[in-house]
């Protein structure tokens, strides 16, 4: 004959309480996580000398990619974009935040490939990069066969291999050329990235715009007919996706222009242009302020509460203004 302990024990509502009871451990557990993983890393300061306060040019741009693209990967909760299991499957704020790196830290690896590692446009490529560089290409949400972490982690390490010859280590030597037209190049790069996801903050109030598509051009054409005005709202679902993208573009950027005032510091003192990528830096590093909102709020331009997408814009397009300025700068002899 059972006990009565045995009989609760086995009981309907027993195993209902017990299977509650787990349900809100694991929500909770899911809760802190997701809490944990949604924080952005803190910007690191950039390593411009080595060894004895070494000074090499190439390092610190380079050593810089290196670390933003590991902090990627390396950060709590790891790389997020690819992930199909709970929690990180309904976090949409940090794969967003990821891609805005991700997109800075190809272009700079485009740039190193093209410019930067080459004295000449007929010169040879820099082996370790032209290997590298296309994997940082691969498809950003891939999560086997392979992972995109696995290719993300063989271009860190071509990247890694030609740091390490710029600084002498390797069995032969690499180049890094600090000349004013390889940083346009890379400006004009940066300039194009800031344009288009400022206007995409933008249009989180604005519903249509002036098609300008062919504006200064009498001559120019398109492919199919334009119309004479363009529906930009963006959706309500996502406001908070442009937005952190914004973020991780300015945290990378922060970042890469650190490392561009070290590596071009003779170009850019030539050109008495410092003060300008100083300025450029400020205005990114305010777009980067703490959040005192639990969410991403949406008002009206002129209304009662506020619109987190237009600060953003705001820093942003400052930054890209300072941008343009320095390349007009930079372009004059």
């Amino acid at each position: 004959m059972k006990s009565k302990s045995a009989e609760r024990m086995l009981s309907y509502p027993f195993w209902i309480k017990v299977t509650g009871s787990a349900l809100a451990a694991l929500m909770l557990v899911f809760t802190v996580l997701s809490i944990y993983w949604s924080r952005t890393p803190d910007v690191f300061w950039v390593n411009h000398t080595i060894d004895d306060d070494r000074v090499v040019i190439g390092y610190p741009t380079t050593d810089t990619l290196i670390r933003v693209a590991e902090t990627l990967l390396d950060k709590p909760g790891g790389y997020l974009s690819n992930d199909r299991m709970l929690p990180s499957v309904f976090l949409d704020n940090i794969p967003n935040w990821e891609f805005g790196v991700l997109q800075q830290v190809r272009d700079l690896a485009r740039v190193i490939r093209n410019d930067y590692s080459r004295s000449q446009s007929q010169s040879k490529e820099d082996a370790d990069v032209a290997k590298a560089e296309p994997s940082f290409f691969f498809d950003n949400d891939s999560w086997i066969l392979p992972r995109t972490e696995s290719q993300y982690r063989d271009a860190i390490k071509g990247f890694t291999r030609y740091r390490d010859r710029l600084a002498g280590l390797g069995e032969s030597k690499a180049q890094f050329y600090a000349r004013a037209d390889n940083l346009r190049e890379w400006l004009a790069q940066v300039e194009k990235r800031l344009g288009s996801i400022t206007r995409r903050l933008g249009d989180s109030v604005a519903t249509t715009r002036i098609n300008e598509d062919l504006a200064g051009d009498a001559s120019a054409e398109a492919t199919y007919a334009q119309a004479d005005t363009v529906d930009v709202r963006t959706s309500w679902f996502e406001i908070d996706d442009i937005f952190y993208e914004a973020r991780g573009t300015a945290w990378a950027l922060v970042h890469f222009f650190r490392a561009a005032e070290f590596d071009f510091a003779r170009v850019l003192d030539d050109k008495n242009a410092i003060a300008s990528v100083r300025q450029i830096i400020r205005e990114l590093e305010a777009s980067l302020q703490s959040m005192h909102s639990p969410m991403i709020l949406n008002g009206s331009g002129f209304g009662l509460f506020a619109n987190h997408s237009l600060v953003m814009a705001n820093y942003l397009a400052r930054a890209n203004a300072a941008i343009i300025n320095l390349r007009e700068l930079l372009d004059k002899g």
